[in-house]
């Protein structure tokens, strides 16, 4: 083990050595190499930075005295890119030491020039290059044009709807979809609230659901339209399907006075899918099956056809046995 004499030892001894070493020959002769490639180096630096180059930066953009009743229907984009070609030198001063001041826009500038604002390439290039050196050049800038639509309070409240595709898995439908809130707020133009009747959602691809689904989604975005609020919560119901027979009378539909269907049998089984949340409300009242006058007079074969002229609008595959019934038509007194 060390003691405090022998750490004090060794570490007289570590600075003996490092001493040796820095005086001696050996050592200066590296540090004269260091010397002379470090020299070499910032030539090199020197003759490199001279060269042309081109990059890119991000310039801030801003619209300002934009008034309180003056709503933004579109996106102002937050900053620029700029490409620029100038030699190494001037564009490392750019990255390392220069910071951008934001370009500005005075709103009441643009105002004579109706509710969409284009402000041209020109315009934006003249103030890009107020903030770059004389031998700076601009070769591009990102967007080229800056443009933004607005309104003045003008508004009109409208329903939601969904935008793309839902599908329930096997077995399974959707029952129910909902949205919260049912109607957003639209400001944009006169003209364009004139042609708008729905504010939909982002498009939305679903598959194979077996459940309840609660979501949050944005509205989708229409140019020169801000919808307040600009998402909507989802609901999707879904309910599982189940299978139900029931016994439906087939009626004779405007047969002439005195003349009466008779069918065999009188009554014929509709199989139907109905979801579990309605299968004890759905009976043989909800289906009617008629054959009228002009069907028999049309038959050529000796047993009527069925169908299914009515029905709840929340069953499906709904299946008649038999799908043809004998028939006679009986003539009955007129009073």
């Amino acid at each position: 083990m060390f003691d405090v004499k022998n750490i004090k030892r060794y570490y007289r001894l570590g600075l003996r050595k490092i001493r040796t070493f820095l005086l001696s020959d050996k050592c200066r002769e590296c540090l004269v190499f260091l010397f002379f490639v470090l020299i070499s180096f910032c030539f090199w630096m020197l003759q490199t930075l001279d060269d042309s180059y081109q990059t890119e930066f991000r310039v801030p953009v801003r619209l300002k005295n934009v008034p309180k009743e003056v709503v933004l229907t579109s996106d102002f984009p937050d900053d620029v890119r700029i490409r620029v070609e100038d030699r190494g030198t001037v564009l490392l001063n750019y990255m390392l030491g220069r910071t951008f001041f934001p370009i500005s826009f005075d709103f009441n500038d643009y105002k004579e020039e109706g509710t969409h604002v284009r402000i041209p390439s020109a315009e934006l290039t003249k103030k890009v290059a107020a903030q770059l050196n004389v031998s700076t050049k601009v070769l591009s800038i990102r967007p080229d044009t800056l443009d933004f639509i607005y309104t003045q309070a003008k508004a009109k409240k409208v329903p939601v709807r969904l935008s793309g595709t839902i599908q329930a898995g096997r077995q399974y439908y959707i029952s129910r979809i909902s949205f919260s809130p049912d109607s957003v707020m639209a400001y944009a133009p006169q003209e364009i609230l004139d042609t708008l009747k729905v504010a939909y959602t982002e498009k939305l691809y679903w598959e194979n659901i077996s459940d309840t689904v609660k979501k949050r989604v944005s509205m989708c975005k229409m140019k020169g339209v801000k919808f307040i609020p600009s998402y909507n919560d989802l609901s999707i119901y879904v309910d599982m399907y189940s299978e139900k027979t029931v016994e439906v009378p087939v009626m004779g539909i405007n047969f002439p006075a005195g003349k009466v269907l008779r069918t065999f049998p009188s009554k014929v089984q509709v199989t139907f899918q109905v979801g579990l949340r309605h299968f004890k409300d759905v009976s043989s009242d909800d289906f009617f099956i008629g054959v009228t006058y002009e069907d028999v007079l049309k038959a050529k074969e000796d047993k009527l056809p069925l169908v299914v002229k009515g029905a709840p609008d929340f069953v499906s595959h709904v299946r008649v046995n038999p799908s043809s019934v004998d028939y006679l038509i009986e003539q009955q007194a007129v009073e």
